[in-house]
């Protein structure tokens, strides 16, 4: 709004001077300015009583200086993050603190420096939560140390705490609770409330920024604005893209990589993203929004005695169909432990309270392990809520990240994913992997999939191309190392590189085998061991063949080697990180205690990396 003589205390020359200052002012500027008129305000009250008190003037040349601005409040931002978002929204944060002049720091927990933490003034901390209630591998030092005897009382320290998680796991958002506990238990005092997210988000962390930012900025006024709030949380500096606004991405090919024969099915996809202006490198994944199967949709409907094409609200402001909605908005494959509490207290069913109450706790660990919508709808006899009732439980479906297959350098404005197929039989019905599934039945060449980058910098390539690597990665967990391999070919990097690949059978599950032989022979692929666990009478796992291999793995690693883990955590990484420990102790001649030990100094030296799910 502009100043005019009518709504302000100025003339009219006044007025067209300050309409042409304002609007060219920075925020800084601003704030600096206000300060200056506070302070003239405060020597010209000041002059006032002196001269009434003394009889004489302040001098002008004294009224003219102004107040020297305040410090400005230091910040340090700690995150810990498995796949990415924490990092990205650690950086968003710093950047609406520091619009706001506040000073920040942003560093992985793995980098901070424990002995620091007494010196700090205010701390923020974003951080997921792992597997089973477990920090993500860059928190687990500062985590243990926090809750170690060694952690100081922290009276002076104010903090708060953005925990992600999803609520589909039993301990949803365990790390962040820990750490917002263990604060308070040493005397830090909350600027604001823990906030906890599920996998969608976006919204709950831009209202936990807002919060944050309007408590640490210089003036009240400084305030986040609701534009700034809502911004995407994750967005490609590079492209208009992001996780609130996917990118829809042509699919190029579609292959099944398993031979005839095999129990197996994996999809290799090719997606264009040309026009995105998305950008990526070895490590990172990419998010795909998926959409749910039309049969299961339409038994869903049907078991209610819904009409599909009944119009509810799919957001703030958003509705659709109610078949269009359960195909491509609601998750309805995974249940929560928030849905089933919800659902008790909505519909008053004895057995469904009873599921919920906190003694039939493994009951419903089972329950949600094993079951979907449908089986809920059926099991506790919900028809009869109508569709925005029962709608207004379900959560928004959550994306799908895969690790990326290719290097931007070899394929550039393509990217390449690696996706097993998941089907399976329970309770009477055949059950499905909702992405997976997508791609191996309804995606053909054409059709399209909306996506974004997820950036992932806790699984990237050593900055130093000598240096050796060592990639673990058996079934689709060979997907990043396809990307590495492609950009150490395209760079000419020279550092050595081992691989381990394991699947069920060499002749029908070898995956990408053509293309490791052809790394092989060029040189760019030094070593590799397979282990192809059905083609023998005992079952042999690539842990097995890092133990057969234990003496020159342990020569790689003492000589600086990265070591890089990709697949599933609950077992093959458990078992890889188990052989890690072994190997470096028999080799070492080391303790189990100083062996793991190890292990965790080259995580914080970043030269033992894992993507586990």
């Amino acid at each position: 709004m502009e100043l005019n003589v009518t709504n302000s205390p100025f003339n009219q020359q006044q007025t067209e001077l300050l309409n042409q200052l304002l609007p060219t002012l920075n925020g800084h500027q601003r704030i600096w300015l206000t300060g200056y008129l506070a302070a003239q305000a405060s020597v010209a009250a000041i002059g006032g009583a002196e001269s009434q008190s003394t009889g004489q003037s302040l001098a002008p040349a004294a009224a003219a200086v102004p107040a020297a601005p305040s410090a400005p409040r230091e910040v340090t931002i700690l995150f810990g993050s498995q796949t990415g978002n924490g990092s990205g929204l650690a950086k968003k944060l710093a950047k609406r603190l520091e619009e706001q002049q506040v000073k920040t720091e942003v560093l992985s927990m793995a980098d901070f420096k424990p002995a620091n933490l007494k010196k700090l003034e205010n701390l923020l901390i974003i951080v997921s939560t792992h597997g089973e209630g477990d920090p993500p591998d860059n928190a687990l030092a500062f985590h243990e140390f926090l809750n170690s005897k060694r952690a100081p009382k922290l009276e002076s320290l104010n903090y708060s705490v953005l925990a992600l998680g999803d609520t589909s796991y039993e301990f949803f958002c365990q790390t962040g609770k820990d750490f917002d506990a263990r604060l308070a238990e040493l005397g830090a005092s909350r600027l604001v409330d823990r906030a906890d997210c599920d996998v969608d988000f976006d919204e709950t962390a831009g209202e936990w920024m807002k919060a944050v930012t309007e408590s640490l900025s210089a003036t009240p006024a400084a305030a986040t604005t609701a534009a700034e709030s809502a911004a995407p949380l994750s967005a490609d500096p590079e492209s208009e893209y992001s996780r609130s606004n996917p990118f829809r991405a042509e699919v190029l090919e579609n292959l099944n990589l398993n031979g005839r024969g095999s129990a197996r099915e994996t999809r290799h996809l090719e997606l264009s993203l040309e026009g995105s202006g998305l950008t990526y490198e070895p490590g990172d994944s990419l998010g795909v929004y998926p959409e749910n199967h039309p049969r299961l949709v339409d038994e869903i409907i049907e078991a209610m005695g819904w009409n599909a094409e009944e119009q509810v609200a799919t957001g703030k402001s958003g509705t659709a169909a109610l078949r269009e909605a359960l195909h491509h908005y609601f998750e309805i494959t995974v249940l929560t432990k928030p849905l089933i509490e919800q659902a008790a207290k909505l519909t008053g069913n004895e057995r469904l309270l009873k599921l919920a109450s906190p003694e039939s706790a493994e009951e419903l660990r089972a329950y949600l392990g094993e079951n979907d919508l449908l089986d809920l709808i059926r099991d506790f006899n919900l028809k009869g809520l109508s569709a925005a009732e029962l709608t207004g439980l379900l959560r928004k479906i959550p994306a799908r990240l895969y690790s990326i297959a290719s290097s931007s350098k070899a394929t550039p404005d393509e990217v390449h994913l690696t996706v097993r197929t998941v089907r399976y039989a329970c309770g009477g019905r055949d059950r499905y992997g909702v992405c997976s599934v997508q791609m191996a039945e309804r995606l053909e060449p054409g059709d399209a999939l909306p996506v974004f980058v997820q950036h992932n910098p806790n699984f990237k390539l050593p900055e130093n191309p000598d240096t050796p690597i060592i990639m673990i990665g058996p079934g689709t967990g060979a997907a990043p190392f396809r990307s590495f391999l492609a950009e150490r070919e395209e760079t000419d990097a020279r550092g050595k590189t081992w691989m381990f690949y394991g699947d069920q059978h060499f002749a029908t599950d070898f995956l990408y085998q053509t293309e490791w032989q052809r790394w092989i022979k060029d040189g760019v692929l030094t070593k590799m061991d397979v282990a192809f666990s059905r083609d023998t009478a005992e079952k042999v796992y690539v842990q097995h063949r890092m133990m057969e291999k234990s003496q020159e793995l342990y020569e790689w690693i003492n000589s600086g080697a990265a070591v890089y883990v990709c697949g599933d955590e609950k077992n093959m990484a458990h078992d890889v990180h188990g052989a890690l420990e072994t190997i470096i102790a028999q080799g070492g001649g080391l303790s189990p205690e100083q062996a793991s030990e190890y292990l965790l100094r080259m995580q914080q030296e970043k030269r033992y990396q894992r993507d586990v799910y």
